[in-house]
């Protein structure tokens, strides 16, 4: 944290980024390390709530590996589970019992985990889920909503953060297509939505020809959105009227809404889910879980591969990682979590700063410049983020550090003292922000 007025450097970070751009492409090996305020950092090692840059800064992190971390960074018995492990080989090529103990823990707490397929990561498994689907309806037509996120290949990186002015009408969106050298023919199949309005999803599924409907039950890629009462209901009731399956996308929202992930806060279950980040605390793991009779097509002429799936000592980190989240786990966190997101919004409203600070617990978000809280994602591009991203480099200076994006993530390591010592730094960097406005 800085001290006295001072504000951090981070000039090694940056030279080491520029030397080592020599060997990997933008000296990044994520294009979402990059673009950050200040410039990306590189980071020796983390310690609980902390990480520790290569200029010597110890930085409160609400990154949390983009919201993997739900325990810290070291918590101790997931990485001496990892160790012990280890010593008993890297990679079978075959199956080991604790990969079977994982799969028992992940079905006994997801409500619509009947069977489930381990991976590595969201990308991959939100692949197979449609593929999956496909499978199961005979139909070819997936829905996806604006704002949502499903991984980077070319056929859902789709209207994930539409600028406005290509986004088309509020009904009926335009797709936008998300990098450069995707293939456009890849979204053919897709529908692209308005996030939480029933009767566009509705009159979508009438077609009679979608196969599934993907979605975020709380939508936290842009925003930590609730659902609108009664919409994830509706969701369901509707692809089962139409004969379409409805897949929660729970990478984010698994294991930080509750320890049964949005389906269990929300009391819907889907057909299908699935989850990566914290289902192991930040070890390569995903997962796809869900009716027995849909997964069981992948023992039935359905494709899923990967030579790390449920590599052993990953899935030693999840076994850990789900033994540590108890119940009183979710009780503490959560008292300090909104305790933070209480403090920051009266702060921001004390320093005169117009803002809405919303979400859950150990996940939630800050936009400048709305009036409202947001209902989707046209309401979340509306944000003033020029300077939400001034305020978030005016915390990194303070020692926090907070995803540009506006998102804030938890975990069982920021007690009370940590609370404390970031909302200082909120009250500073939100003075510099209204200084300089």
């Amino acid at each position: 944290m800085a001290t006295n007025g001072t504000e951090l450097s981070f000039a090694e970070s940056a030279r080491q980024i520029a030397e080592n751009a020599r060997y990997i492409a933008g000296g990044a090996n994520s294009n979402f390390r990059l673009g950050m305020a200040g410039g990306p950092l590189v980071f020796e090692r983390g310690e609980g709530p902390y990480l520790h840059d290569a200029d010597g800064n110890r930085l409160i992190d609400y990154y949390c590996a983009m919201g993997a971390t739900v325990l810290g960074h070291t918590p101790g018995p997931v990485l001496e589970a990892v160790r012990k492990q280890s010593e008993k080989g890297i990679l079978y090529a075959g199956q080991a019992p604790i990969e079977y103990e994982a799969a028992k823990l992940i079905c006994e707490r997801i409500p619509c985990a009947e069977r489930l397929r381990f991976g590595s990561s969201g990308s991959e498994v939100a692949q197979a889920a449609m593929r999956l689907a496909r499978a199961f309806t005979g139909r070819n037509s997936i829905v996806k909503f604006e704002g949502h996120y499903h991984g980077w290949f070319d056929n859902i990186l789709w209207s994930t953060a539409p600028g406005l002015n290509a986004a088309g009408p509020e009904d009926a969106p335009t797709p936008v297509i998300g990098s450069k050298g995707q293939d456009p023919a890849a979204g053919e199949g897709l529908s692209i939505l308005g996030w939480n309005d029933l009767a566009v999803l509705e009159a979508r599924l009438a077609k009679g020809d979608v196969a599934a409907v993907l979605m975020e039950p709380a939508m936290c890629n842009q925003g930590a959105i609730a659902p609108a009462p009664g919409y994830l209901e509706g969701a369901l009731a509707a692809c089962r009227k139409h004969g379409a399956l409805l897949i929660f996308d729970e990478v984010i929202t698994g294991f930080r809404l509750a320890r049964g992930g949005a389906q269990e806060r929300f009391g819907v279950t889907p057909d299908l889910c699935i989850m990566a980040k914290a289902i192991a605390n930040g070890f390569p793991v995903a997962a796809i879980a869900g009716r027995a009779d849909v997964i069981d097509l992948f023992a039935d002429g359905v494709l899923h591969g990967g030579t790390f799936n449920a590599q052993p000592m990953v899935m030693a980190a999840l076994v850990a990682t789900q033994t540590m989240l108890t119940p009183e786990h979710y009780a503490r966190s959560s008292v300090n979590g909104q305790r933070l997101q209480d403090g920051i919004r009266a702060i921001l409203a004390e320093e005169g700063i117009k803002a809405q600070v919303g979400g859950f617990p150990l996940m939630f978000h800050v936009a400048f410049g709305l009036d409202q809280p947001a209902r989707n994602y046209r309401d979340v591009a509306r944000a003033d983020k020029a300077t939400y991203v001034r305020f978030a480099h005016a915390l990194l200076k303070r020692g926090v550090r907070a995803l540009e994006r506006g998102a804030w993530f938890v975990s069982s390591e920021h007690d009370a003292g940590v609370v404390d010592a970031t909302l200082e730094a909120v009250r500073g960097a939100a003075r510099e922000v209204k200084a300089a406005a």
